[in-house]
């Protein structure tokens, strides 16, 4: 078993999974990538954590800054995910009539 320092390094490694139903009726060998097993449990987690490398990578996010970001879905728990566990400030605008669970989602982070 494979045991990780933090959750950041467990984003994209998600299993595949045989879709049997469709690989049988097709006569193909069908995959579905497992994305909802992300930390954010959304695929955005990926890109999440590609948007924050590269800001560090440019010296566009120093240590000890802050993240801020406008958005309606997924990206934003990502972003709040990673950046919280890499020691940023994060900041994340929503919209008023957002879903009290990506809300709730958002509080967790």
């Amino acid at each position: 078993m494979t045991i990780n320092d933090g959750f950041v390094g467990t984003i994209g490694n998600t299993p595949l999974i045989r879709l049997k139903a469709v690989s049988e009726a097709t006569g193909c060998t069908i995959l579905g990538k497992a994305e909802f097993l992300n930390p954010g449990q959304s695929v955005k987690d990926r890109a999440a954590l590609a948007i924050i490398e590269d800001a560090e990578r440019s010296g566009a996010l120093r240590p000890g800054g802050t993240i801020v970001e406008g958005t309606a879905g997924n990206t934003g728990i990502g972003l709040a995910l990673v950046g919280n566990a890499r020691g940023y400030r994060t900041v994340i605008v929503i919209p008023d009539n957002q879903s009290q669970e990506k809300k709730d989602m958002l509080r967790l982070c």
